[in-house]
């Protein structure tokens, strides 16, 4: 298993932030791994809804059905995902507010399908994950930060 952690402090209120991160349709304007969502992508998602993403990670192309397991609006939610020819991941978002906005961390831990795989990522695929992670967070920090109040 593999875990990648980013933290970002994001200058707008915890409900706003948590609404933003988990409506699936939002995903794409933020994250640089997510091409495009389908199914139940309009609202913020709760437990045992489904959406399915077209994802691009590391070079690599593929689609991943999520699944909601938990929601504690606005502080907490957590999906998981089975890639379409093997493969697994978690993502738990947790969401802390303060006096002037919002510290969203996001948790990603997956596993490769087989041990080819598993050495690539190790070699290769984790550094490019976890660039992409970085990348989305500093997005989502500037999409919702652009916006009117």
């Amino acid at each position: 298993m593999t875990r990648i952690h980013n933290t970002v402090r994001i200058e707008k209120p915890v409900q706003r932030v948590y609404d933003y991160v988990t409506t699936p349709g939002n995903w794409p304007a933020w994250h640089p791994s997510s091409l495009g969502v389908s199914g139940a992508t309009d609202h913020s998602l709760g437990p045992g809804e489904r959406v399915t993403e077209e994802f691009r990670v590391a070079r690599r192309r593929g689609r991943v059905v999520w699944t909601v397991r938990e929601r504690e609006a606005p502080r907490r939610w957590v999906i998981d995902g089975r890639v379409e020819g093997g493969g697994s991941g978690t993502i738990v978002y947790a969401l802390t507010p303060d006096a002037n906005g919002t510290t969203f961390e996001r948790d990603l831990v997956y596993a490769m399908p087989n041990r080819l795989m598993a050495l690539l990522d190790r070699l290769v695929l984790r550094r490019r994950v976890e660039a992409e992670s970085i990348e989305a967070l500093r997005r989502l920090k500037g999409e919702l930060e652009r916006e009117a109040v």
